[in-house]
Formats: structure tokens, C-alpha cells, sequence
């Protein structure tokens, strides 16, 4: 009798609790690794997404200026109210800020993302 129980002990299928311990272990390693870079690569395409806003507003207002809309600055909601930029809410809260063509260069005051 206890050498069939014993055989039925040794036969036993499954994983101990040292290889479900190193398992969690590795697994919290790659979190750890995981988590910050994901973090630096969503900070990173928010500063893309702003570095595209920027270029979006000049080439909108090049194009404002090349149609004859202004000869030195225009809001970027005139911009938006003469049909060269679509409204969404990321241009909303840049309404105030302005493109200015000066000297044959056209800038914005939109803010450049870590500055």
C-alpha cells in the first residue's frame, strides 16, 4: 500500500513552487525593463504629434499667405476660420498663437515640446 503511494507521489505532474517562483521572478524583470520604455516611447509621440502641429500651422499659414490673407501675422484661428486648418481640440487650444512671416521666413509661438 505505501509503495503505491508513493509511486502516485513521484508520478506527480506539474511545477513546483521554485519554478513557479522563478518564473514570477524573470516575469517582474521584464516589467521592470518594459514599463519605463514604454513610458519614454508614448512621451516621445506626444512630442511628435506637437512637432507635426507646428509644421501643420506654418504650412497652413504659407498657404494663407500665398492666397494673400495676410502680409505679417495671422492667428491660428483665423487659420482655422478661413478653412486652412480642420478645428479638432488640439488646434482649439492653440488659437491664440500666431504665424508671422518676416524677412522671407514664416515662424509660429507655438511651443517647441521641452522647452
Amino acid at each position: 500500500m505505501m509503495k503505491k503511494m508513493f509511486k502516485k507521489l513521484n508520478n506527480a505532474k506539474g511545477f513546483t513552487l521554485v519554478e513557479l517562483l522563478a518564473v514570477i521572478v524573470i516575469l517582474g524583470i521584464i516589467v521592470a525593463i518594459a514599463v519605463p520604455a514604454i513610458g519614454n516611447i508614448i512621451d516621445n509621440s506626444r512630442e511628435d504629434a506637437t512637432l507635426a502641429e507646428r509644421d501643420m500651422i506654418i504650412q497652413a499659414g504659407k498657404l494663407a499667405y500665398a492666397a494673400g490673407e495676410f502680409e505679417a501675422s495671422i492667428t491660428v484661428k483665423e487659420l482655422v476660420d478661413d478653412g486652412y486648418l480642420e478645428d479638432d481640440d488640439s488646434i482649439t487650444k492653440l488659437y491664440d498663437k500666431k504665424v508671422t512671416y518676416s524677412s522671407g521666413t514664416f515662424t509660429t509661438d507655438v511651443p517647441i515640446p521641452g522647452s
